[in-house]
């Protein structure tokens, strides 16, 4: 373990040999957790997917010995990364609609998180193309999660009738998708304006 790092309770461990309530120990290991898969985006982020381990056990404030514990390898740790966040753009769609003034709104904030996720992620394009057995069904898994969100936006923003009926969800995230590739390496492209117009152009006129 590096010097300087000190180590927290392992995710693991947090369930063994403890007097404490069955659920208070599931909750602290699903925050151990999400600390971890958040300290390991936020890695990814600023270096890359192939950012040392060490600085990523840095940012979680544990030792490296924990995350590869968890994570024997890093293709391991790049799926648990990107699932988390698939989860959390999955869960907001619902919350969006829920709070946004219209469904419309709701869509537009959504698809931001989704411009977020798909331009922040470094390496999400080369994970999902990869040969790895571990990257199989990342794809698959993205598309389950993403794409019924996305339909229950599109259902409600028609049924309201803000938006043009004749656009499918899958259609949407791929157009979306193929408008950010590229997106950050060079200045002069600006993906999420082209987005904000692409979502602004489903508006009924």
């Amino acid at each position: 373990m590096p010097s300087g790092v000190t180590e927290v309770t392992d995710v693991a461990d947090i369930d063994s040999g403890s007097e404490q309530p069955v659920p208070r120990k599931r909750a602290d290991a699903r925050r151990n957790e999400k600390a971890l898969l958040d300290a390991a985006a936020a890695a990814f982020v600023t270096s890359g997917v192939d950012v040392p381990v060490r600085d990523i056990a840095v940012r979680a404030g544990v030792g490296v010995g924990t995350i590869y514990r968890h994570f024997p390898s890093r293709a391991d740790l790049i799926v648990a990364v990107y699932r988390h966040q698939i989860e959390a753009c999955a869960e907001a769609g619902p919350a969006l609609l829920a709070d946004s003034d219209t469904p419309h709104a709701a869509l537009a904030q959504w698809i931001d998180l989704f411009v977020d996720f798909l331009v922040t992620k470094h390496g999400l394009a080369a994970a999902l193309q990869s040969d790895d057995a571990a990257f199989q069904t990342l794809h698959a898994y993205f598309l389950d999660r993403l794409v019924p969100v996305c339909d229950q936006l599109l259902d409600a923003a028609v049924a309201a009738d803000e938006i043009r009926p004749d656009l499918d969800a899958y259609g949407l995230l791929r157009g979306v998708g193929n408008l950010c590739i590229g997106a950050g390496n060079d200045p002069r492209y600006d993906a999420r304006r082209l987005v904000d117009l692409l979502v602004a152009g489903l508006r009924v006129r």
